[in-house]
């Protein structure tokens, strides 16, 4: 028997995983995107791509900037594949973020696209990027904790 369907219930449809890399990220935030209908079917088909895209404030807006979402084949009127989207955010989100993107060393950077109760979301975080030695150590630290799982789990076997 199926499970019913809950508020939390997500389906991710792409990851930006080179920012989770990239940046030291900060607190996240959830947005809507507004999308045509050509988008639309395109997104719920997989057919997005969040590469080299990023979060521009423009007059007291958030817009979503070169991300790419491919044609759809079946529409009449498609879309331009990397326009500017724009987030929705209550004004108070928008505050935080822009003043956020201000300061210096500081963008904002889209991390997930999903579908929630079929309305595309886009989770979003300022970050700072990380400088080459502090990915090594990153990357350094992740390597030493696979180590540490690893002979834990080998010493429960025994």
């Amino acid at each position: 028997m199926a499970k019913p369907a809950r508020k939390t219930d997500r389906k991710n449809l792409a990851t930006n995983r080179k920012a989770l890399h990239e940046y030291e990220l900060g607190q996240r935030y959830e947005a809507g995107l507004a999308l045509l209908g050509s988008e639309i079917k395109s997104v719920r088909a997989g057919q997005l791509s969040l590469q080299d895209s990023y979060v521009a404030v423009e007059r007291g807006e958030l817009w979503l900037m070169n991300a790419h979402i491919a044609p759809y084949d079946l529409a009449r009127d498609n879309h331009e594949p990397r326009r500017p989207r724009k987030l929705l955010l209550h004004k108070k989100e928008i505050a935080e973020l822009a003043s956020r993107a201000i300061e210096r060393g500081y963008t904002i950077v889209p991390l997930h696209v999903y579908l929630v109760r079929g309305r595309a979301k886009i989770e979003i975080a300022p970050g700072r990027g990380r400088r080459q030695y502090d990915k090594r150590h990153v990357l350094a630290e992740k390597e030493s904790r696979r180590e540490v799982e690893r002979a834990l789990r080998e010493r429960q076997r025994e």
